[in-house]
C-alpha cells in the first residue's frame, strides 16, 4: 500500500521499499529506494502486468522505426558492438567465447557477434524482435528472462544486456537469476541508461528543464554508475570496468533542444555518429574509447555500461 506523500515528505513507503521522493511525473513517484539502492518508481508493476505491453506493443507504438534507423546507422552500430566485444574478449580466455543475449530485441547485436565466431542465443519478449533475429538464421527465444517458459537456456562465458535492465520490476533477482547461466568465472556486460548524472542535473538545476529522462510507463529503474555497480557487488559480482557512450546532453547545453523534437534529436544522433566515425577512420578509435572511459570515471555519458565477473 503506497502512503500518501508529496515532494516534502522525507519518505515514502510500499511493499518493503522505501526512500525519499525525488520525482513524480505523470503520477507516478521515483523514489531513493534504501531497499535497492537505486532510484525507481513506486509502485512498481508485476511482470505479468507488463506482459503484453512487451510482447506486442513496444516495438509497435514505441519503437516504429527502429528498424529504419538500425539499417541507416549500422557503419556506426558495428563500431560500438566491436567495442563492447573487445571490452569482453580482454577479461576471457582463449576459447571463451558464447554469450546469452538477454533483451535481444531484433537481434542485430547477436548477429555481429555470431559473425565475429561466438556462439549466441537471445531472449526477448516482444514477438516482432524475436521473429526479426529468427529471419537471421540466429537462435532466440521469445519469452520473458525468469519466466516458467523459458526452457532450458545453458551456460555461456558471458550474459549481455543492453538497454534492458530499466524496464523490469525486480533488477538484482534477474541479474542473479542471469548468474545461473553463466560459466566459471563468467563476465555479465550491461547498459543502462545513465540518469540523473551531472550533466542532467545541471540542464534542470540551472537550464530550465523538466526531467525529461524519466519515462515511467517503461523505464521503471533510474541508475548511476555507482548504483549499477552497487547492485552488481550485492549480486555477486566484482566490477571489472566501466565506460560510457556519447553525452548527449553537451547538444541541450550547447542550445539544440531535441528534447520533444525528433527530427532535431536525429539531427543531433547523426552529429554524435559523424563524431566516432571520422575518429575511427582516422585511426584515433583507441582515443575514443579511453576518452569514454574518463566520462564515466567522471559519472557522464548517455549510458553506464560495466562489465563484471562472477565471483
Amino acid at each position: 500500500m503506497t502512503t500518501e506523500t508529496n515532494l516534502n515528505d522525507p519518505l515514502t513507503e510500499w511493499c518493503g521499499h522505501s526512500g525519499a521522493v525525488v520525482d513524480v511525473v505523470s503520477g507516478q513517484e521515483i523514489i531513493e529506494c534504501v531497499r535497492c539502492g537505486f532510484r525507481h518508481v513506486v509502485p512498481l508493476p508485476t511482470v505479468d502486468s507488463l506482459i503484453e505491453t512487451y510482447a506486442t506493443e513496444y516495438y509497435r507504438d514505441e519503437k516504429p522505426a527502429y528498424l529504419i534507423h538500425a539499417g541507416e546507422d549500422y557503419e556506426w552500430a558495428t563500431l560500438n558492438y566491436r567495442d563492447r566485444l573487445d571490452m569482453l574478449t580482454a577479461h576471457l580466455s582463449v576459447g571463451q567465447r558464447s554469450l546469452l543475449d538477454i533483451g535481444s530485441g531484433p537481434g542485430l547485436f547477436l548477429k555481429f557477434a555470431a559473425d565475429c565466431g561466438w556462439r549466441v542465443h537471445g531472449i526477448d519478449p516482444s514477438i516482432q524482435a524475436a521473429a526479426h533475429t529468427r529471419e537471421m538464421g540466429l537462435p532466440v527465444t521469445q519469452a520473458f528472462f525468469g519466466s516458467e517458459n523459458v526452457g532450458d537456456l545453458g551456460t555461456f562465458d558471458v550474459v549481455h544486456m543492453n538497454n534492458m535492465l530499466e524496464h523490469v520490476p525486480n533488477p538484482r533477482e534477474l541479474v542473479e537469476k542471469a548468474s545461473t547461466h553463466l560459466s566459471e568465472n563468467g563476465l555479465i556486460c550491461i547498459g543502462v541508461p545513465n540518469d540523473y548524472n551531472p550533466l542532467q542535473e545541471a540542464l534542470r538545476d540551472k537550464g530550465g528543464f523538466d526531467p525529461w529522462w524519466i519515462v515511467p510507463s517503461h523505464h521503471l529503474n533510474y541508475f548511476t554508475f555507482d548504483s549499477l555497480n552497487r547492485l552488481l557487488t550485492a549480486a555477486g559480482f566484482r566490477v571489472l570496468s566501466q565506460t560510457t557512450s556519447f553525452p548527449m546532453e553537451l547538444f541541450l547545453l550547447m542550445g539544440d533542444n531535441y528534447v520533444g523534437d525528433d527530427a532535431l534529436g536525429r539531427s543531433c544522433h547523426n552529429k554524435r555518429k559523424q563524431f566516432e566515425l571520422l575518429l575511427q577512420r582516422a585511426g584515433q578509435g583507441n582515443l575514443r574509447r579511453e576518452l569514454y572511459e574518463v566520462f564515466a570515471k567522471l559519472g557522464l555519458g548517455r549510458e553506464a555500461i560495466v562489465i563484471a565477473q562472477k565471483a
